[in-house]
């Protein structure tokens, strides 16, 4: 007779004692990571507040390749742990699959016994010589076999119950792990783009401070330039944006592209635009700015198609957005991400919300690292190629009439 108690998840105390050991070393591993990344962070953004020079420039980059390469260590070691847990669940489904088997023959068995007895009704155990008292032992037996097998029916489902969470949970773990193994070929991808800018950036200025801030001073007239000219473009334009084209505003329609968010300049007229009024034409500010250290992943806000990507910097003197990505939602909305150092996406691709499109960098007029983050309602907004400027003529960018450029702040989620 089957003996029927308590389901338990049917591993071997050994492979379950040494996957267990092979999880808490991890998960201690894991935790220590996070926990220095965290202090590298906490370097970071301080260096990054602070005033531009090319000590503070190489320390960052210096602090930017530390954390990126232990965030690598990190997501290693959270595959690891997901490869043991796998494993952990891969032998409970087996083990269970083989127990939910036996009980299976052994209800057939239960059930073959039922019938015997079925088919043999009173009279004929009178018939063949049984008394009272034997019918009496057989419909005790009978009742018993009917509580055995209500009772085997029951673990039976027990186990099909817990076969199925098995099942589930490890299709979930295998899907992080595919977006683990995912980030971990980004993250070595940032890794790289920032030891090529902290290579290119000791190049360039050749270790002299007077050499780096003469670059910096050369960036801002150029962005002066860039802004002058596309300004006059879309002044050209003169398109009518319907207001009621595209999303109204409200907190969430768009997520953040970042996965860290500190904003260094807002949309419109911002003390930096107010300041430099040669360089926004008055308009103020279009877009926001956002922090982000050479090689950071850059998500899309919202589900879209590409409307385009570029780069001006493929054209020698043009400083403008550097490597851009445009994306056109189904809301009446487009987004821009500029000055990227990578673009992992192409013209008319289709990309879901929070997808990577690309990595932060300081290609274009930017003076360092960050996220040039626009908003616009998409009836406004053309991708064009530069007829007006000598240095930019003939480079695809997105241009928009004014009225077409929208804050992002009144899309994003509140900080």
């Amino acid at each position: 007779m089957l003996c029927v108690g308590t389901f338990v998840l049917p591993v071997s105390a050994q492979t379950a004692s040494e996957i267990q050991a092979q999880i808490d070393a991890q998960n201690a591993q894991i935790q220590q990571l996070k926990n220095e990344i965290a202090q590298v962070q906490t370097q970071l953004d301080s260096t990054s507040k602070q005033k531009q020079t090319l000590q503070s420039a190489v320390q960052e980059l210096n602090l930017n390749i530390q954390k990126l390469t232990k965030t690598i260590t990190l997501t290693q070691a959270q595959i690891s742990q997901k490869d043991s847990e796998i494993s952990r669940l891969t032998n409970n489904i087996a083990t269970t699959t083989t127990t939910i088997g036996t009980s299976q023959g052994e209800v057939a068995l239960t059930l073959r016994e039922l019938a015997t007895h079925d088919r043999e009704p009173l009279m004929i155990t009178f018939l063949s010589g049984g008394t009272l008292s034997s019918f009496f032992d057989e419909a005790t037996t009978l009742s018993a076999l009917r509580s055995e097998l209500q009772s085997k029916i029951h673990e039976l489902s027990l186990l099909k119950e817990n076969l199925q969470v098995n099942k589930g949970t490890a299709e979930s773990k295998r899907k992080e792990l595919a977006t683990l193994n995912s980030n971990l070929t980004s993250q070595k991808q940032g890794l790289a783009v920032a030891r090529d800018s902290q290579n290119k950036l000791l190049a360039e200025t050749k270790n002299k401070e007077s050499t780096y801030q003469t670059l910096l001073a050369q960036k801002k007239a150029q962005e002066a330039k860039f802004e002058s000219d596309l300004s006059a473009l879309e002044n050209q334009l003169k398109q009518t944006v319907d207001p009621g084209s595209f999303a109204s505003a409200g907190a969430g329609v768009l997520l953040w592209p970042l996965d860290k968010v500190r904003i260094t300049q807002y949309f419109g007229n911002t003390d930096f635009s107010t300041a430099n009024p040669q360089v926004y034409n008055g308009r103020g500010h279009n877009a926001i700015d956002l922090a982000a250290t050479d090689g950071t992943p850059i998500r899309a806000a919202l589900a879209g198609t590409i409307m385009g990507t570029g780069n001006t910097d493929s054209q020698k003197g043009c400083y403008s957005y550097g490597k851009w990505v445009l994306i056109q939602h189904a809301n009446g909305l487009s987004t821009l991400y500029a000055h990227l150092s990578v673009t992992n996406v192409s013209k008319g691709q289709s990309v879901t919300t929070g997808q990577t499109i690309g990595l932060s960098g300081r290609t274009g007029y930017a003076t360092g690292p960050h996220l040039h983050f626009g908003v616009y309602a998409t009836q406004g907004v053309s991708v064009v190629q530069f007829t007006n400027s000598v240095n930019c003529k003939n480079v695809s960018i997105p241009i928009a009439d004014p009225t077409a450029y929208l804050n992002p702040l009144s899309y994003l989620p509140k900080i």
